[in-house]
């Protein structure tokens, strides 16, 4: 199972690919979800609102085009950067009833890609970590969502950066943005680590108090005719491009939508904000279980502070995350670690395959010794308890938050995330220690 070549060390990616299969296969033919919504957006951008038309109406009523005439190429994913059409259109080469069969032949193979990847350059250990964690929470959700495109795209662009092949970095991540917003916030940090090994970046060496604390930011600030620009410039102009060209065809779709999708949608019931509204009515302020935007969601009289406070917490945190990384507490992949826990802890909404964006970067960064086996396979275990089990416990997916169990799992799981987060920004019992990659294993 620890094997490193041959047809032995891809045994276990190929067992975990069939039981995930498995895991989604009864959802395969489905109407009501996410890769049948992505096969509306596909049938939808290359063939206008024509195409919708030879799915059944359940399955893209959420676009809510009615007897609109749209013409081809001017229907854009209302959630999604308009990329991601790149991952949803190969599926139509399949009879329109086998989309979701072929679309999860697709991410398997992504999967295996990743595996590939941590196979060559990951400490020992770390391609069986990937599996387990992939199989224990990503069992339902793997091969369903899409999400392990950008999480590929994301080690890409750490592998390119510990290699110092900095444009290649800053490629890989432009092109994770452009299928999902959330690598974007990964830039800072990558930025920081680029000048600082140009050695153009000022890195404070003695510790800091708040008296020296603005002295310090302007010794860095005082270097910036310095820093290395282009691969920025790179990042940018690629997204720019990408957005530039979809926004001829819409530009409502290419660039308001997805931004918009985002800040309206109200508290999901399975982020964290969620349990301080339940708690809530017990003080009086009741809550109503709506479907909007997708998903499963708590409206409550409540529900703007309470996003508000979570957002108030992202900024602490991620401007945390920044600063270990600035003073060289964090490396690049243990900045994007605690990123990404940061923004999932504190978002609004926390769906089941945001634990995709994670399980590469612990494998790689060898978290798998007894505090993570543990802590991240309960957070896996749970997750997968909620969806799919507790989900399909009821005929109406608006009921699952009453499901006996539900909400105890979600707590649970929660305090679980906010506890390995807390335990990672602040460094408790070796959570950030990381496994020598194999490069240096080998040269040692």
């Amino acid at each position: 199972m620890l094997a490193r070549s041959g047809t032995r060390a891809y045994l276990p990616i190929i067992v975990v690919a069939i039981l995930m299969f498995c895991g989604a296969s009864w959802q395969l033919f489905w109407t009501n979800t996410d890769a049948a919504r992505y096969q509306c957006y596909a049938l939808g951008f290359w063939l206008g609102s024509s195409g919708i038309h030879l799915l059944p109406v359940s399955q893209c009523h959420f676009l809510g085009l009615g007897n609109k005439v749209i013409p081809p190429f001017h229907l854009l994913p209302l959630e999604y950067p308009p990329l991601t059409l790149l991952i949803f259109s190969p599926g139509l080469l399949a009879p329109l009833a086998y989309y979701q069969l072929f679309f999860a032949i697709v991410m398997a193979l992504v999967a295996v890609f990743i595996y590939w990847l941590l196979l060559r350059y990951a400490p020992r250990g770390a391609t069986l970590a990937f599996a387990f964690y992939m199989l224990v929470g990503a069992w339902g959700t793997a091969e369903g969502r899409f999400d392990l495109v950008p999480a590929a795209l994301t080690l890409l662009c750490l592998f390119a950066a510990e290699r110092k092949h900095w444009t290649y970095a800053y490629i890989a991540l432009a092109f994770g943005f452009l299928l999902k917003i959330y690598p974007l916030l990964f830039l800072p940090a990558l930025f920081i680590a680029e000048q600082q090994d140009a050695q153009r970046f000022y890195i404070p060496q003695k510790p800091i108090t708040a008296r020296t604390f603005p002295g310090e930011i302007w010794k860095t600030l005082r270097g910036i005719r310095y820093w290395r620009w282009k691969n920025t410039l790179i990042f940018f102009g690629i997204v720019i491009a990408v957005t530039g060209f979809f926004a001829i065809f819409d530009f409502q779709g290419a660039v308001v939508s997805q931004l918009s999708y985002f800040a309206n949608r109200p508290v999901q019931v399975e982020s964290t904000g969620s349990l301080i509204l339940w708690l809530a009515t017990l003080f009086g302020y009741p809550v109503q279980v709506v479907y909007t935007y997708g998903s499963i969601n708590i409206a409550s009289t409540l529900d703007g502070g309470v996003a508000t406070f979570f957002e108030v917490l992202f900024v602490l945190g991620y401007t945390y995350s920044i600063y270990l990384h600035w003073r060289s507490k964090l490396d690049l992949l243990q900045a994007f670690i605690a990123i990404v826990l940061v923004f999932i802890v504190t978002g609004k909404v926390f769906s089941p395959q945001y634990l995709m964006w994670v399980i590469p970067l612990l494998a790689y960064a060898g978290a798998y010794n007894s505090f993570w086996l543990i802590c991240w396979g309960l957070i896996s275990l749970l997750t997968t308890i909620i969806y799919p089990y507790l989900y399909t416990r009821t005929l109406n997916a608006i009921y699952a938050p009453y499901v006996p169990g539900f909400i105890e799992a979600v707590a649970i799981r929660n305090a679980l995330l906010v506890f390995v987060t807390m335990a990672f920004l602040f460094s408790w019992f070796g959570t950030r220690n990381r496994k020598p990659a194999l490069a240096a294993q080998e040269a040692r």
